[in-house]
């Protein structure tokens, strides 16, 4: 758990960084841990922003890593790309590791931001050392069965290949609620709608805010990036997960309502140099909460 200081609050913010990109736009990030140490890239959820980040920021302090935290495209302070694709993803992260004078890197992926952790590996093995994926999302549309998928992200896939504008207009629907200051105290009250081990580690104020604030963040100034980033889980990764030969450790929860264990052991399999840690009564938010400096400690000491 990260620490604070007597107000509840941490002694030190981060910045909130920019990169000009080739073709226009910037890509913002914000950096955790510890500046000098071995970099690693981390990818955000979904619905989330670049402030997910501080889930990690203790453990890294400890360890020595540093971590590199950017808004994806679309997300918060980073500019939209349209019509982007997955395959659109590592070209912007060298754009980065070039700003930030970084030879190679590894790659943290946390829940949806598991394809661009897997995608990066693909397209620039010369750079990624290697991956950690927790909580991972799967490759959706390769699913024959979804019966492993949260309900909700049942629902939502049904109505994107259905009724792809009444989902478009939910997601509009959706932001001024979410982005609100006061969503936040309404998600506390609900914590209580989940399974013990996610609740009782989201009652954890550090963790609860770096989910559910780097959320709220992410809707703040339009839906539109919110749902594009959705889109990319419901399409098409573009490459094959058997092409991923870089080591990978993929850590998940026993519990894991999201997305079930079944999932991860089929993704496993199909990786040519992967280890998987399946963590026992431990939920899709308990176990980065309760594992990130584990995660860290395994993923620099791969590659």
């Amino acid at each position: 758990m990260l620490q604070r200081n007597k107000a509840g609050q941490r002694a030190e913010t981060p910045e909130l960084r920019t990169v000009p990109l080739t073709g226009g736009g910037q890509l913002a990030f914000m950096e955790y841990g510890n500046p000098k140490g071995p970099p690693v890239v981390f990818c955000h959820g979904w619905p989330a922003s670049c402030t997910m980040a501080e889930l990690t920021h203790t453990a890294a302090q400890e360890l020595g890593v540093r971590i590199i935290s950017p808004d994806r495209p679309g997300i918060s302070g980073s500019s939209a790309m349209n019509n982007r694709k997955l395959s659109d993803w590592p070209p912007v992260l060298e754009q980065l590791a070039d700003h930030l004078g970084l030879t190679d890197f590894r790659m943290l992926g946390i829940s949806g931001g598991t394809p661009y952790a897997f995608v990066s590996g693909w397209a620039l093995p010369s750079r990624v050392r290697g991956i950690a994926v927790a909580s991972g999302a799967p490759p959706i549309a390769e699913l024959q069965d979804q019966g492993g998928l949260l309900p909700l992200y049942r629902w939502m896939l049904f109505l994107y290949s259905r009724c792809p504008d009444l989902l478009r207009m939910c997601f509009r629907a959706t932001r001024p609620f979410v982005s609100m200051k006061a969503s936040v105290h309404v998600a506390r009250k609900l914590l209580r709608m989940l399974q013990p081990c996610d609740a009782d580690a989201l009652r954890d104020a550090v963790a609860f805010d770096a989910c559910f604030e780097s959320q709220r963040r992410a809707w703040r100034d339009s839906s539109m990036g919110v749902m594009y980033d959705a889109q990319i889980y419901a399409e098409p990764w573009g490459f094959a997960l058997e092409d991923v030969r870089i080591p990978v450790r993929l850590w998940h929860g026993k519990k894991d309502r999201s997305f079930s264990v079944r999932l991860a052991e089929d993704i496993a399999q199909r990786l040519p140099n992967c280890e998987i840690r399946i963590v026992e009564n431990e939920g899709h938010y308990s176990l980065p909460i309760r594992h990130m400096r584990e995660i860290l400690e395994d993923l620099i000491n791969t590659g």
